[in-house]
């Protein structure tokens, strides 16, 4: 079909602009206690007062103190905004913008999951870039440099850390703003297994497997290379050892970083290779049912992945050698569905929402392949009637 091939045709120019581009990379800490390297660092490049972009969780279960004591040892104030809600919106970017300017903030620290990771890189672009948040919407928008922008996440799954991309949500309707942009990548990151200990059980599963899912579908994508796949590839292994035992055992400091490093090479691996209809299911029913993103991956990556498998199969077969051990000669893209099934039945990932309401399926699908088409280099295009019974599939009866 002629739109699909305008669609190839425009996936393949984010590809070769994903390969020309300078993408910087955050200088990162890992390792547990780093978050003290990144503030020592922080006030060696000359920083006094900063904004802290969090959510009232983390100030509830103690983080945020720990990390305002570590600052004011040296000498460093953080301004704490603790209004970040799940899927921020454009008030809550304002909010955040005002509390900047009001303390005369010198630069910007995100602490915490997606959502304040999102919300933090919009703030820091809004700073310096004085147009509309859907000005800045899309590809390379946002025209100034942006705050100088650290990050301290504290949960291992959106890789936000590394990556160009931010999403904020318009309340009125209920839509999704994308931007990406290199700008939008952190000066500097600490993965610090020591904040994550305590994640409670249900987050933890959701964003590894949100971890998952950039990995996955970076490495079907059409715009895979061979530096993407290998990303792709640790961050799988590692999730698929890791992410059971950090679910299970909340203090497991080795699982906890070892997810941690998964999210950041998924991130690496989708800022260049884009991501797929999981992600534009996923952003659809967070926006329109505020079902959290990881949940909202979960419920889609399988149905997706068998949806797509005849384009993708020998990738899937590759990625069952590489993650089943003694399975070498049997590989199978069934195979490793089956054991993506295995894992997510072993941290409750559930696989239907009654909160999808069917009669909203024109309305969902719209909204799905609008995104999916014109943003995400897929392995197989999905018609409307495809799209909308995969919908009805998730959504409970």
């Amino acid at each position: 079909m002629l739109k699909h091939r305008l669609y190839r045709s425009y996936t393949a120019g984010l590809k070769i602009a994903a390969l020309i581009l300078p993408m910087p990379r955050p200088t990162l800490f890992s390792g547990p206690g780093s978050m003290n390297e990144l503030l020592e660092s922080m006030t060696e490049l000359g920083f006094k007062r900063v904004l802290l972009v969090t959510d009232e969780g983390l100030v509830q279960v103690g983080i945020v103190d720990k990390v305002l004591e570590a600052a004011a040892q040296l000498d460093l104030q953080l301004d704490v905004f603790s209004q970040v809600k799940p899927d921020p919106t454009y008030d809550q970017v304002e909010s955040g913008l005002e509390a900047y300017h009001r303390f005369h903030c010198e630069g910007i620290l995100a602490l915490g999951g997606g959502s304040a990771m999102d919300c933090a890189k919009v703030i820091a672009a809004k700073v310096t870039n004085k147009r509309p948040i859907k000005k800045l919407a899309g590809l390379l928008k946002v025209w100034r440099m942006p705050a100088p922008l650290f990050a301290i996440p504290t949960t291992a799954g959106t890789g936000s850390e590394v990556t160009i991309a931010a999403v904020v949500s318009d309340p009125s309707s209920h839509i999704k703003t994308p931007l990406m942009d290199p700008k939008l990548v952190p000066l500097m990151a600490a993965v610090d297994a020591n904040l994550m200990i305590g994640l409670p059980p249900k987050i933890t599963a959701d964003t590894g497997v949100d971890a998952l899912t950039h990995a996955i579908e970076a490495y079907v994508s059409k715009n895979a290379t061979q530096e993407t796949m290998a990303y792709s590839v640790a961050a799988i292994k590692l999730i698929f050892k890791y992410l059971p035992r950090a679910v299970m055992q909340g203090d497991d400091v080795e699982a906890r970083h070892k997810m941690a490093m998964a999210s950041y090479y998924a991130g690496l691996a989708f800022t260049k290779a884009s991501l797929g209809y999981v992600h534009a299911f996923a952003h659809t029913f967070g926006a329109r049912y505020g079902i959290p993103h990881g949940m909202a991956n979960g419920l889609a990556l399988l149905p997706v992945l068998r949806f797509s498998l005849s384009e993708i199969e020998p990738q899937l077969r590759k990625l069952d050698e590489l993650t089943a051990e003694g399975q070498l000669g049997n590989a199978s893209a069934q195979h490793f569905l089956a054991n993506l099934e295995s894992l997510f039945s072993t941290i409750d990932i559930e696989q239907t929402s009654a909160l999808i309401q069917r009669e909203e399926a024109d309305a969902l699908v719209d909204l799905i392949l609008k995104e999916a088409h014109w943003n995400y280099p897929v392995p197989k295009f999905m018609n409307r009637e495809e799209c909308t019974q995969l919908l009805l599939n998730i959504s409970e009866v």
